[in-house]
């Protein structure tokens, strides 16, 4: 029988969410073909007597992009079965339903995908019912099969400051978060739980990821270090058997204040940067967003990060309902003082909170005020800030946002200040910048880094042009 795995996007890095369900599947004897849309494009060719098609919603922005698929999915494969797996398959549900997706499964869905593909292919029509399948047992991981997606020197890839780059492989070591940040779309399907991919199994992916040309890896996991002993076995051996390769995980800044014992462990294996999560300066912002760190924080962990010869690499939501032109400008006045400023993207400085279905966010009393009913086009509930100045000023920073890379990001973050004040109605202060003391985008070689090096010296993803599929 023959299975098809889609996975619309997924920020540049090659699938481990197709390649494993992939492993199981081929174990059994399905025919299994593997398409990245960010890379391939539907053909009907392969969909030539297919009778289950399995789409991946990792993410907000592939859910979008998938619901614009299925015209063509039903066109290609009219009488397969659709499934969707993945964080937004279940809070979806409503939605995916009415596009004819007759299976949604969440959390821990290889074995259910495979007893689905199982019972498709013995005659037997799956049970089709409103609500989702979230499975959250153990699951028996195995070594991910990458055998037919696109090679690794088609997605992303690290700019190193001699000039040269380094392939990025992508591995998970665990799934789910221990923590109920509001806002994360991790919450209402692990709710405060995760689990663990065996050390075996995620040294067998980085091995041939290894073989395949990789030398970076990149870590997926929604928290390194939600389990410290494994993430630290995860390192021991990948210091051990790949000393040569480079690598970066996200990690909470809570977590990186309370496990900073082990943050010279992961400087000495070849750890080049960490993504943070830091959201916002404000503190009843962060406090709204549960996320367990204050606006101090941030500093501490920037500090202890670069004391290692680790750089930062801060994301942020600067736009919510509770933000302030003041907590704005105090955002942009932080990445001067922390030296970050050549470290995030601008769109990050655009970022709009979006409110999913199932957000712990709208257990706050205070949201309801704010938001609209429930978009199916944006899936989300849209919401409008008390001070329209607010929105006005996250539109045009949407827009400055985008004219990156054409524009310096020096440039652009003074156009974002500048911006920023006069929704104020402030006169912009000059602009403390020294753009000529740092090299844009470039990073230290794993192991050299000397301590307390700017952060706006570390590593940057560059992505290959994807097409739409």
């Amino acid at each position: 029988m023959k299975v098809v795995l889609i996975n619309p996007y997924e920020l540049g890095r090659q699938p481990f969410a197709l390649a494993q369900p992939a492993a199981w599947l081929r174990a059994d004897g399905f025919e299994v073909k593997c398409l990245d849309l960010s890379i391939q494009r539907l053909d009907a060719d392969d969909f030539v007597g297919v009778e289950l098609i399995a789409v991946y919603l990792g993410m907000h922005t592939a859910t979008r992009l998938a619901m614009q698929c299925v015209p063509r999915l039903r066109q290609y494969a009219p009488g397969a079965h659709l499934c969707a797996f993945g964080l937004y398959a279940p809070m979806n549900q409503a939605v995916l339903h009415e596009l004819g997706f007759g299976s949604l499964l969440g959390g821990e869905s290889e074995p259910v995908l495979h007893d689905l593909a199982v019972r498709l292919r013995e005659g037997t029509s799956p049970e089709i019912t409103d609500e989702p399948i979230v499975t959250l047992a153990k699951v028996p991981f195995r070594i991910p099969d990458r055998s037919d997606l696109p090679p690794l020197s088609s997605y992303a890839h690290l700019n190193m400051p001699d000039g040269t780059q380094r392939t990025v492989g992508f591995a998970e070591a665990s799934r789910g978060c221990k923590h109920l940040c509001r806002h994360c779309p991790v919450v209402p399907v692990y709710n405060g739980r995760f689990r663990i991919v065996p050390v075996d199994v995620v040294l067998g992916d980085i091995a041939q990821q290894v073989a395949a040309g990789a030398t970076h890896i990149s870590f997926g996991d929604p928290d390194f270090l939600n389990g410290p002993t494994h993430a630290r076995r995860i390192v021991s051996a990948l210091q051990r058997d790949y000393p040569q390769i480079s690598f970066d995980a996200t990690i909470k800044v809570e977590h990186l204040i309370n496990h900073a014992e082990l943050l010279p462990e992961l400087a000495a294996a070849g750890c080049m940067f960490v993504t943070s999560a830091v959201e916002s300066v404000d503190d009843a912002v962060l406090t709204r967003l549960d996320k367990g760190h204050n606006a101090a924080d941030f500093n501490t962990a920037v500090g202890l990060l670069r004391d290692v010869g680790i750089a930062m690499s801060p994301t942020f939501v600067p736009f919510t309902p509770w933000t302030t032109l003041d907590g704005y400008i105090a955002l942009l006045r932080r990445l001067i003082e922390l030296d970050l400023v050549y470290s995030v993207p601008p769109v990050q400085l655009a970022i709009r909170l979006l409110i999913p279905e199932g957000s712990y966010l709208l257990r706050l009393d205070d949201i309801h005020e704010v938001v609209d009913p429930f978009d199916p086009e944006m899936l989300g509930y849209p919401w409008r800030h008390a001070n329209p100045t607010v929105d006005a000023l996250q539109r045009q920073v949407e827009q400055l946002a985008a004219t990156e890379p054409a524009r310096p990001r020096e440039e652009l973050f003074a156009a974002i200040w500048d911006a920023a004040h006069a929704a104020a109605g402030r006169r912009a202060p000059t602009l403390p910048l020294t753009p000529t003391a740092h090299r844009y985008p470039t990073c230290p070689k794993p192991g050299t880094a000397a301590p307390n090096r700017p952060h706006s010296n570390s590593p940057v993803f560059r992505e290959t042009s994807p097409h739409d599929g």
